[in-house]
């Protein structure tokens, strides 16, 4: 589960852009090193693209990652007055920010109705059959279809939740699962092992 204790829309970004293809203790541990060190947008926006590098290491994909963070520091403080956009098109812009992190930010930083959608939203959606789609993009839109607007906020959360303890990726634990029977997943499986007896 993400952990966004500090709700700063600027730490929500960074850490979101950290957090992309890694996972969350090792964005957690990259976040924390950045800011102890350069604990405001000013800082990171000037600092040393090697010491950046170094500090957020543990998050992968480091190099480009740095110059990331780095640019989009310096565009918030030229271009939107030190203040992170809150509106989807505006963070859209952002070197390195699609709609995922966009959204992260959104939910996480200001509150706003919008659907994150990583692997386990995707992977889960399609899986217990709420949607049918191929592209995480897809799946944001037929998300935003089918669940009530209020719901928005927690769903991200949620799904990731139970996408690490119940609907893993591999070997997910149906025995445990409090929607198996409403699974299209779970259904087809079972159907299966029915064809092969």
């Amino acid at each position: 589960m993400r952990v966004f204790e500090d709700r700063d829309p600027y730490r929500v970004l960074i850490r979101t852009i950290l957090s992309q293809r890694t996972r969350d203790e090792n964005t957690d541990e990259a976040t924390a090193s950045l800011f102890e060190r350069y604990p405001s947008i000013e800082d990171v926006a000037y600092a040393p693209l090697e010491e950046i590098e170094v500090l957020i290491r543990k998050a992968g994909f480091y190099h480009v990652k740095a110059r990331r963070v780095r640019e989009v520091s310096r565009i918030i403080l030229e271009e939107y007055d030190g203040k992170v956009p809150d509106d989807i098109n505006e963070l859209l812009k952002l070197p390195g920010v699609g709609r995922k992190t966009a959204n992260c930010v959104l939910v996480y930083a200001f509150g706003r109705p919008a659907i994150p959608v990583d692997t386990h939203v995707h992977r889960i959606s399609n899986r217990i059959g709420l949607v049918d789609t191929r592209t995480p993009e897809e799946t944001e839109r037929a998300l935003m279809k089918v669940i009530p607007r209020e719901y928005w906020i927690e769903l991200n959360d949620l799904m990731v939740q139970f996408g690490q303890d119940i609907c893993r990726p591999l070997g997910p634990r149906h025995e445990e699962c409090p929607i198996a029977d409403h699974c299209d997943y779970y259904f087809r499986i079972k159907e299966e092992g029915k064809k092969k007896v």
